[in-house]
C-alpha cells in the first residue's frame, strides 16, 4: 500500500495553523504527535482509535497523549491519497469543542474552493 502524502493547510495569508501548533508543543508531545502523523501517512483512512477519530463528514482528529496532556490535530482527506492537517489544539474537555470542528470545516471549504 502506498503511503499517504501529509500536507499542512495554508491559509490565504500564508499561515500553516497545524505546523504552528506543533511548533508550540513541548518536545516529548511534539515527537509523539509526529509519530502519530507518521502512522497516518502509513495507514491513511485505516488509522483508528486511539490515534484517529472521525468527527464529522470530512473532519478527523489525530490524538496524542502524555500523562494528562492531550493534543489534537484535525485533518481531512483529499483524493489521491493526500491528507491535509488543518490545525491543532490542546484538549481540555471530554468532547472536541464544536468551534474546533467548525474551524476545520472552514479550512476544508477554503481548500476545496482554491483547488
Amino acid at each position: 500500500m502506498n503511503e499517504f502524502r501529509v500536507e499542512f493547510y495554508t491559509t490565504a495569508s500564508g499561515h500553516e495553523p497545524a505546523r504552528e501548533f506543533l511548533d508550540t508543543l513541548e518536545p516529548k508531545m511534539r515527537a509523539k504527535m509526529f509519530r502519530t502523523i507518521g502512522m497516518l501517512a502509513k495507514n491513511g483512512n485505516d488509522l483508528r482509535e486511539p490515534y484517529s477519530v472521525k468527527l464529522d463528514k470530512h473532519i478527523f482528529e489525530l490524538r496524542a497523549k502524555i500523562g494528562s496532556n492531550i493534543s489534537r490535530v484535525l485533518y481531512f482527506f483529499i483524493v489521491g491519497q493526500r491528507v491535509i492537517l488543518t490545525h491543532g489544539f490542546v484538549k481540555k474537555t471530554q468532547k472536541t469543542p464544536p468551534r474546533e470542528i467548525e474551524r476545520a470545516n472552514k479550512y476544508y471549504q477554503e481548500y476545496m474552493q482554491r483547488s
